[in-house]
């Protein structure tokens, strides 16, 4: 047990680092959103890149992995939307919930997870989990919400074509791209360039850790909790279970994850809090206060979970 605390405990430390620098005045809390922005527009490009580009295709690629991690994603979906429905919930707030149940951070809390549990592999694992999410649990959710606009009817594809291209043109999918089109061409770079996105991609850990405790200071606690419990829930229990589930049935159909570490990591990747920004885009809805109590929860639960899991996992 003290070697899987080893593990959740320096990533929740700086979470709960963050937070207090914040809460007790040695940053302010507009000093999350510029340190959040170098993370996100910077560090992440920079490790994405080096993750793809210092790799053959087949090597920083796994199908399998990714439709594991995929079917998991859907599986989630499917079963919160189905479970608010017949809850009842409204459909913003069905909404809300199955997003905050199904996008997990990958690049604020997984990678730092993953560059501690396995180093060789953690860049090509986010890699892998930014493009399901990114092209299709995050856009597919943010429709769900998108749908539940009364005055949005009958505007999904010219709204679908601008979920497209602001998935795009995000630096970190820019990255991504641009270091799988070195890794198709058989190019190597430059050894001076190595070491520069080297010492970017360092810095994302442990900045991107701050940022998410820094960034939980005063949001709004108010508002439906057992709704939140829910989706706290289906984050931290449902959606893992459903991609190990995935793990043992896609085999049947010729998706054979082999390599027991990525096995370990499709699981603990599903298993993470919900995203950072996750309480903006609620805030659209006027459901802020849902969104932000799920994610203080998330945030908090996924110490005991994350915990748990590698106990019963590793």
């Amino acid at each position: 047990m003290l070697d899987i605390l080893a593990i959740t405990f320096p990533i929740f430390a700086l979470v709960g680092l963050g937070y207090g620098s914040v809460r007790f005045g040695a940053f302010r809390p507009e000093d999350m959103r510029v340190l959040g922005l170098f993370v996100m527009n910077v560090a992440l490009p920079a490790l994405l890149f080096s993750a793809v580009a210092g790799r053959k295709l087949t090597e920083s690629v796994s199908p399998n992995y990714m439709a594991v991690f995929l079917a998991g994603g859907l599986a989630t979906i499917a079963l919160a939307w189905t479970w608010h429905t017949l809850r009842g919930t409204g459909p913003a707030r069905k909404a809300i919930a199955v997003m905050g149940s199904s996008c997990p951070n990958s690049g604020y809390v997984g990678y730092p997870l993953m560059l501690l549990l396995l180093p060789e592999d953690a860049g090509r694992i986010l890699a892998m989990n930014l493009v399901v999410e990114n092209f299709v649990l995050i856009p597919l959710t943010l429709l769900l919400l998108e749908g539940s606009r009364p005055s949005h009817v009958g505007s999904i594809w010219p709204r679908l074509k601008a979920l497209i291209w602001g998935v795009v043109r995000r630096p970190m999918v820019l990255g991504l791209l641009a270091g799988l089109a070195v890794s198709l061409a058989g190019l190597s770079v430059p050894s001076g360039v190595a070491r520069l996105l080297d010492l970017l991609a360092s810095s994302t850990g442990a900045i991107a850790l701050f940022v998410i405790g820094g960034s939980l200071v005063g949001l709004p606690v108010r508002g439906n909790r057992m709704l939140a419990a829910e989706i706290v829930a289906g984050k931290l229990l449902l959606h893992p279970a459903m991609t190990a589930l995935a793990l043992v049935a896609l085999p049947l159909i010729g998706f054979h994850v082999a390599d027991p570490d990525l096995r370990l990591a499709v699981v603990l990747s599903a298993a993470m809090p919900m995203f950072g920004i996750y309480a903006l885009f609620a805030q659209d809805y006027g459901h802020e206060g849902i969104a932000s109590l799920a994610l203080l929860g998330a945030t908090t639960g996924a110490f005991f979970t994350l915990t748990g899991l590698l106990a019963i996992l590793g």
